[in-house]
């Protein structure tokens, strides 16, 4: 162990710090923009910051709700979501779906968004957006603390049946450009997101893939 003095707490006890610094730590994150239908046919859209893709084939990928709220209600009626990437300009949108609003309320309206139909579910997609990705829900799970009992948030994951992405985002080669999206991350604090740019970018070949 480094005889480095380090910061030390555990976070039963409090992080004694002016914000909690987990959400900093690992970060920034993909924001999870999920528009969901209910079984009545309500539209919903919201933001959340924990959300990433957990495997290949076939693509599945998640977000985690603290506390049981509408987007998590119903997925669980319907079985199906999409996933609606953030970038640059739509990011004071995606702020705005936030928003508390009254049951009922249309937060694709609220944010000036426009809906459009799926091909795969019936939930839909924001079409300002330049990717989406359709899916179909395969597990909702109440997550559990070191001492196996319930806590209120539940993680969704969902298989991505069909995906939507602006061509001006593929190269001649087909190759999906990270940077050229824009897209928005959250990051820790109350208000912090970050963007990225080719610039940032440096390349890894895993060793497994390097030619002897």
């Amino acid at each position: 162990m480094s005889s480095k003095p380090r910061y030390y707490y555990e976070p039963a006890a409090g992080h004694g710090l002016a914000h909690d610094p987990l959400n900093a730590i690992v970060g920034p994150r993909p924001i999870g923009w999920i528009s969901s239908l209910s079984a009545a046919g309500q539209r919903n859209l919201a933001p959340y910051s924990f959300f990433n893709c957990f495997n290949y084939r076939p693509p599945i990928i998640g977000f985690a709700s603290t506390g049981w709220k509408d987007s998590v209600a119903n997925i669980v009626e319907t079985g199906e979501f999409v996933w609606n990437l953030t970038t640059r300009p739509l990011a004071e949108a995606m702020n705005n779906s936030s928003a508390s609003l009254p049951r009922g309320e249309d937060e694709f309206a609220f944010a000036g968004l426009t809906p459009i139909p799926g091909r795969r579910v019936k939930a839909e997609l924001v079409a300002e957006s330049p990717v989406n990705f359709e899916c179909r829900l395969t597990q909702c799970i109440q997550l559990l603390n070191a001492a196996g009992g319930n806590i209120e948030t539940w993680l969704v994951l969902g298989e991505v049946v069909a995906v939507h992405i602006d061509p001006v985002l593929l190269d001649e080669q087909g190759v999906y450009q990270t940077a050229a999206a824009q897209p928005v991350l959250r990051a820790g604090g109350p208000t912090a997101y970050y963007g990225i740019s080719e610039q940032h970018r440096f390349d890894l070949v895993r060793p497994d893939a390097r030619k002897p």
